[in-house]
Formats: C-alpha cells, sequence, structure tokens
C-alpha cells in the first residue's frame, strides 16, 4: 500500500471500487473503515463452493434481509440498498477468495462487476463503497497484465 493515509483514500467515493489488493493490507483498510465508522463486513470465502454458497456468506456479511433472493439480480438490488445498516460508507472484504475465484471464474467477475457497479451508484451520492478481495502477494501477482 502506498504511504496514503488508508482513511483519506476510503472516504473518497470517487475511488471507491471492487478491486483485488494484497492481503497484507486488509487489517489497516479494516482499522481505517472503523476509525471512519462504515460498515465493516468481512467475509470468509474458504472452502466457499459455488455461486450459492458465495452469495449467502455475502448477505450474511452484509446483514441482508430475509427477502434476499439468492441471484445476481438480488445482490445488486441488495448492494445497491443497505437501508438496512445505514452507515456513512460501507467496506466489504471477501478474504479467502482466490480458491472460489479460480475454480468459478465467470461468477467471480459477474460478483467483482455487481459489487463496482455499486461502488460507482453509491459515489453518485457522495458515499464510499468499497468491495476488496485481498489475495496473497503471489496470487495477486499471477492476475498481473
Amino acid at each position: 500500500m502506498s504511504a496514503t493515509d488508508p482513511r483519506e483514500l476510503l472516504a473518497d467515493p470517487a475511488q471507491a471500487g471492487a478491486y483485488f489488493i494484497d492481503a497484507r493490507d486488509s487489517q489497516a483498510l479494516a482499522d481505517a473503515a472503523t476509525e471512519l465508522g462504515f460498515a465493516l463486513a468481512r467475509v470468509d470465502f474458504a472452502g466457499c463452493r459455488d455461486k450459492d454458497d458465495a452469495l449467502a456468506r455475502i448477505a450474511a456479511g452484509l446483514r441482508f434481509p430475509e427477502w434476499f433472493g439468492g441471484n445476481w439480480d438480488a445482490l445488486d438490488d441488495s448492494v445497491n440498498d443497505l437501508s438496512w445498516w445505514p452507515a456513512p460508507g460501507y467496506l466489504l472484504l471477501i478474504e479467502r477468495a482466490g480458491a472460489w475465484q479460480a475454480a468459478h471464474a465467470d461468477d467471480a467477475a459477474t460478483l467483482v462487476e455487481i459489487l463496482g457497479d455499486a461502488a460507482q451508484d453509491w459515489a453518485k451520492t457522495r458515499v464510499p463503497f468499497w468491495a476488496l478481495l485481498p489475495l496473497p502477494e503471489a496470487e495477486l501477482a499471477q492476475m498481473a497484465p
């Protein structure tokens, strides 16, 4: 991570989005989100079996209401609402997702797209929404073009 204060970065809705990050930066970002009063959801994807399991884990982490439909459209609707968890900003950390991403590349791409679009929509209301997928340094390096 750069020398920039992580609180400054997280507080800027224009910078928010869905990103793969170095896992070593996760705790500093989580701490910064807490200091900013953001809603913080840590979702562990270790052993995640499939799309349905991934959606259920995200729903639990973001405290989705019981009416959550458990599909991509429902995820899109829910991450663009979050009225049940009002906060000045949001940080979703999807941890240990490397194996799931490798095994379910199309679903992982859809997930990142939905979360990235949600960040752009939230930015229009000046609310930062971050979805970060921390990966070990070696896995992150393999993703570089």
